[in-house]
């Protein structure tokens, strides 16, 4: 048990800083730590539970004025994605969609850290920004990967470090508390889980702070590095997670 409670600390520690910076991104980095030992179901509502508890502090910390134009479509989206998403988690097959996922973010984001000059999307306008919301609104119910998708794309339409920050921190922020909220009247999250809930409450909120502090003295350039090394190296631990176990399968 104690084991148990050392490996909760260290994903959330790990993945509350990095949202604290990035804005996005603790599920992933929660569960490439908590997937070597903690049930796939545990797992999710914990990193949901951590996401949704690391962007309350880091939307207090790191305000931001946004554009309720561009946010809109992403949330509307979402709302369509997030039930979805929390139905599909007991019949999701979490191994396949980590190397799914996993293999699109080393494979894409890689190749958009090494050129000179970001691709720009600029096609679709809101009708596709609220298919991603929809995409992030239902990762969110799996396991509060809600921003993975959204920030890919925020990147690919060329959105500067603070409008970013903003449209992904409040879809974020909005998809996380009704996933949770469905799991909570769905009867997912039982009684046994509520201290390990309580353990990455407390390990997440330092960590996201100094996230969060670390963001604010960072330039545009340097903070779409950070958010393209982050999806490659989150893309890198699915993949070294969930590989191991396809594999024994056959």
């Amino acid at each position: 048990m104690q084991a148990l409670y050392v490996y909760v600390i260290v994903g959330a520690v790990l993945a509350g800083f990095v949202q604290g910076l990035s804005g996005f991104a603790f599920g992933l980095v929660a569960m490439s730590v908590w997937a070597w030992t903690l049930e796939p179901q545990l797992a999710a509502v914990l990193a949901l539970f951590g996401a949704l508890t690391g962007q309350v502090i880091a939307a207090i910390t790191v305000r931001r004025a946004f554009d309720k134009s561009l946010l809109w479509p992403f949330v509307l989206g979402g709302l369509v994605g997030v039930p979805f998403g929390v139905w599909l988690l007991p019949h999701l097959d979490l191994v396949v969609f980590k190397v799914c996922l996993g293999t699109l973010l080393v494979l894409w984001c890689p190749a958009m850290l090494m050129s000179q000059h970001l691709p720009k999307i600029t096609f679709g306008g809101r009708v596709a920004d609220g298919i991603v919301g929809t995409i992030g609104g239902a990762m969110a119910g799996i396991g509060g990967f809600s921003g993975t998708i959204p920030t890919l794309w925020c990147t690919l339409r060329g959105f500067q470090r603070d409008t970013q920050r903003a449209v992904i921190q409040n879809f974020n922020l909005s998809m996380l508390m009704v996933a949770f909220t469905i799991h909570l009247f769905s009867g997912s999250i039982v009684p046994s889980m509520v201290p390990l809930l309580g353990l990455v409450a407390l390990a997440v909120a330092v960590p996201v702070l100094l996230g969060a502090r670390l963001y604010i003295g960072i330039s545009e350039t340097a903070f779409r590095k950070i958010v393209l090394s982050l999806l490659t190296a989150s893309g890198i631990a699915m993949l070294a997670s969930a590989v191991p176990a396809l594999m024994l399968r056959s």
